[in-house]
């Protein structure tokens, strides 16, 4: 089986890594061409969108939103043009759920299978090779597929047909926007009431409030480190599409739209290519302090 990936970023690389551990037929591309001779050292074969359409069996691309993947898939000299009936399109990418189902269509009428499958964990556990996929597709294609993607993951959850995939991803990010959030807002408490916060995260991770966000969030805000696992901009991007789904569906979304208009407080002060928990720094500034420092 030929695999083509098509986005290279913080995500893409180290998936595109795990798949070639793996031992799958890996052909990669990127605009960013020291990204695709990386992989080229690492064993992957190089080649244009248009010939990674002709070539390959399934098409995984990880691009940033909708309006990328569907350039890429259905834009002018798009991959689908140059795919073969019965071949597979898999997009890892987070986008709206709309947009899944209208790229399916289209595909659809071409004879080419097609499986939203958006992954959540950051770059830590692309890395490792444990990121968490959301599925939606055809229940038969998504067990033909199985395998292909627990090359990258620990978690391969099949959620219902094309688009409900990314519908579960978009509940995942408000979860984790929001669990940042409050707990930003905790430390803040502590460290204005004289509490050391590192004793509050230790006394509280083993408890009911301790989740997977607190273990990889807590100690990085109360280091200061913003490095990018997953990017303010990015989280702005998927909370815009759960905003837009939530309002076509008459879901009502009011915590999702008060973090919303904190990520873009600092997205407007140059914050927007850090990680996540730099939502600590919007209460660091109205607390005029920094947690645990």
């Amino acid at each position: 089986m030929k695999i083509g990936l098509i986005g290279l970023g913080i995500m893409g690389t180290p998936m595109a890594n795990n798949l070639l551990k793996a031992g799958y037929d890996l052909t990669v591309n990127d605009l960013e061409e020291a990204r695709v001779r990386a992989l080229v050292a690492a064993g992957a074969k190089a080649a244009s969108n248009e010939e990674i359409g002709e070539s390959c069996d399934v098409v995984l691309t990880m691009l940033p939103n909708s309006p990328h993947v569907k350039t890429v898939m259905l834009g002018e000299n798009g991959v689908a043009q140059h795919m073969k009936a019965g071949t597979t399109f898999i997009d890892m990418s987070s986008i709206n759920p709309q947009a899944s189902k209208e790229i399916a269509e289209v595909l659809k009428g071409l004879g080419i299978e097609m499986l939203d499958a958006p992954v959540s964990g950051g770059e830590p556990k692309a890395v490792d090779g444990t990121l968490a996929f959301m599925v939606g597709g055809k229940k038969e294609v998504f067990d033909k597929f199985e395998p292909l993607l627990k090359a990258m993951g620990s978690s391969v959850t099949y959620c219902g047909e094309v688009g409900a995939g990314n519908t579960t991803k978009l509940a995942n990010q408000i979860i984790v926007a929001c669990n940042i959030r409050a707990l930003a807002e905790a430390f803040v408490l502590a460290q204005k009431a004289g509490v050391d916060p590192h004793l509050v995260l230790q006394a509280i991770q083993g408890g009911l409030a301790g989740s997977t966000v607190m273990n990889a969030k807590g100690p990085m805000m109360l280091e200061g480190d913003d490095k990018p696992g997953f990017k303010i901009d990015l989280h702005i991007k998927d909370l815009n599409n759960a905003l837009e789904c939530a309002h076509s569906v008459g879901a009502p979304v009011p915590m999702t739209a008060s973090v919303q208009e904190v990520l873009q407080w600092l997205h407007n002060h140059g914050c927007g290519q850090s990680d996540h928990s730099a939502i600590a720094k919007y209460y660091e500034h109205l607390a005029d302090i920094k947690i645990g420092r």
